[in-house]
Order: C-alpha cells, then sequence, then structure tokens
C-alpha cells in the first residue's frame, strides 16, 4: 500500500458530489478539485449525482472501489443529518466511511420575497404566529441543513410554517425571487447574489456572528433566538477500507489546499470559512453532528422518510 500510495493518483480521481451543479457544495468543490487537481498532476472530476438530501450520492461513494480513485464531498446532510431522517439507509457513515478533514463551515440565511410584510426576524415570527400554517418556505431536498435550520427555528420559536421541498437550493430561491414562495432558508454562498441584488431580503443569519458579506443582516442569536446557531458543513470522506497511505496522502494534500491564503481567501468569498482538521478531530465531529441533530429531529417530531 505504501507503494501504492507513492505512485497515487495514477490516474483521474473522481469527487462525488451529492448535490446539483451550481449549489453551494458544488461551488466549493470546484475550488478544491481544481487546487488538488494541480498538486497530483492528475484531473480531479466533479461528479454530481444529487436527490433525497446528499443520500443518493452518498450511497453511490459508499458502494464504489475502496482504491482512493473516489472521493466524496460528505456534509452535514447525508452525513449526520440522515442517520436519524431516513429509515432505510443504503450506507453508515460511521462503518462505509474514511473521514479525511473538514474543507469548511457556512451559515444559512432565512430570505423573503419583498412583498411579505416583515422587514425583520421578529416581524416575520410574528406573521407566522398571527397566520399559522399559512406560510410556506422552501429548500433543497428535506434532510438538508437549511431545512433542518428552519424546522429549528420553528421549534424554538413556536411557529407554523410548511416546508415546501425542491430538488435543490437554487430552485427554491428561484420561486421566492419569481414571489411563488414567500420566504426560504438557503446557505449563504447560494443566496448572497440575489441578497445583493435584492431580489430576496434577507432576515437573519443562522451563525453566531455576522458574516462580512453581509453586515447589515442580523444573527437569529442577537434578535429573535439568544443561542441559536446552525452552520452547513463540508468535508472530505473516502470509502472505507481505502488504503491508510493513500488517506494520509489525500488528508496531506487537502490540508496544503486548505492553508493556501489564496485558498482561504476564495472561500471567504462565498462565505466559507476554511476549517482543516485531523483525521481524527473530523471523525469525533460527525459523530458529534449525529447526536446533536438525531435530538433536533426528535424533538421537533420530524417524521423519518
Amino acid at each position: 500500500a505504501a507503494s501504492w500510495a507513492q505512485s497515487y493518483p495514477a490516474k483521474p480521481v473522481r469527487y462525488v458530489v451529492p448535490f446539483p451543479a451550481g449549489a453551494s457544495p458544488d461551488i466549493v468543490a470546484r475550488l478544491i478539485t481544481d487546487r488538488l487537481g494541480r498538486i497530483w498532476g492528475q484531473q480531479v472530476l466533479v461528479d454530481n449525482r444529487s436527490g433525497a438530501g446528499g443520500t443518493v450520492g452518498a450511497a453511490f461513494a459508499a458502494k464504489s472501489p475502496a482504491d482512493g480513485y473516489t472521493l466524496f464531498q460528505c456534509n452535514i446532510a447525508s452525513s449526520a443529518i440522515a442517520e436519524s431522517l431516513y429509515a432505510k439507509l443504503p450506507y453508515d457513515q460511521q462503518r462505509d466511511f474514511a473521514p479525511l478533514s473538514l474543507i469548511g463551515t457556512t451559515a444559512s440565511v432565512l430570505v423573503v420575497h419583498p412583498s411579505l410584510p416583515a422587514r425583520s426576524v421578529n416581524e416575520f415570527i410574528a406573521y407566522a404566529r398571527a397566520n399559522p400554517g399559512k406560510l410556506s418556505y422552501g429548500t433543497s431536498a428535506a434532510g438538508t441543513s437549511p431545512q433542518l435550520a428552519m424546522e429549528l427555528i420553528k421549534l424554538t420559536a413556536k411557529i407554523d410554517v410548511v416546508h415546501v421541498a425542491y430538488k435543490g437550493g437554487p430552485q427554491a430561491l428561484s420561486d421566492v425571487i419569481g414571489g411563488q414562495i414567500p420566504s426560504s432558508a438557503q446557505t449563504a454562498p447560494s443566496a448572497l447574489p440575489a441578497i445583493q441584488s435584492e431580489r430576496v431580503r434577507a432576515l437573519a443569519v443562522t451563525s453566531l456572528k455576522r458574516i462580512s458579506q453581509l453586515p447589515s443582516v442580523p444573527t437569529l442569536h442577537e434578535t429573535a433566538l439568544p443561542g441559536f446557531e446552525v452552520n452547513s458543513w463540508y468535508g472530505l470522506c473516502a470509502p472505507a477500507g481505502t488504503p491508510g497511505p493513500i488517506l494520509e496522502k489525500v488528508h496531506a494534500d487537502l490540508t496544503a489546499v486548505l492553508r493556501m491564503p489564496e485558498t482561504q481567501q476564495r472561500l471567504r468569498d462565498m462565505v466559507v470559512e476554511a476549517s482543516p482538521t485531523s483525521r481524527d478531530e473530523f471523525e469525533q465531529f460527525i459523530r458529534a453532528e449525529i447526536a446533536r441533530w438525531a435530538r433536533v429531529i426528535k424533538a421537533a417530531g420530524i417524521p423519518q422518510q
């Protein structure tokens, strides 16, 4: 295996992203794969396999050969939330994957159509309480972090807002822009252009601190829901059984990419904070996330899919 790792990669590497092209995870993936490809002198090809909150792509990656030529951009949806959300999951994150490193974290944003009579999150909550079950919000498929963030808002604020699931976040955002639905929870990288062009109104971000690209948009923590924090995250995993020396090489090269000032700035421009970790740290992080979202799903009474 050590000898094999020295020549790795000897051919193009498949990089599975379980969300559609143009979504936030895909944008991050294309930056990472470009940088890894330069280091390795091989193509690192993004393979978008979206569906069912990221679980379609995760299942594909879990069943792929454990030879280092399939990598998986693991994430909060398919690697943490899915375990409690789906009754029958065709993979087990802790059994079927070898965690490599966290890539980065990003906040979600609650956005509304400009016609909605709510100019703050407190006004949104008041409007929802006055109109229980009449207000809806759209996100990508059930089980993604924006949807769970919104469910946690509903649980904490005690409001009834109906979820409308889309195949991807961009479609949900497009319908908010067009006025087909009044609100949406979106990852910040996806929502930023529409917010900056004033096609939607941003009410609050889900991180504990405001994000630099939207300095006037408050956090839920500082406005209506003290202590509220939900961040989406992206990481890199490989199929379980991938040789250790290859895992070490991929981890070392990914860490080098994430420590490049240019990469950090590009990610920051996309509202993602680079967060490289050790392999053990990332494994422990995933375990903690699985436990956290299990508690939220149970408390919110979200039915299994």
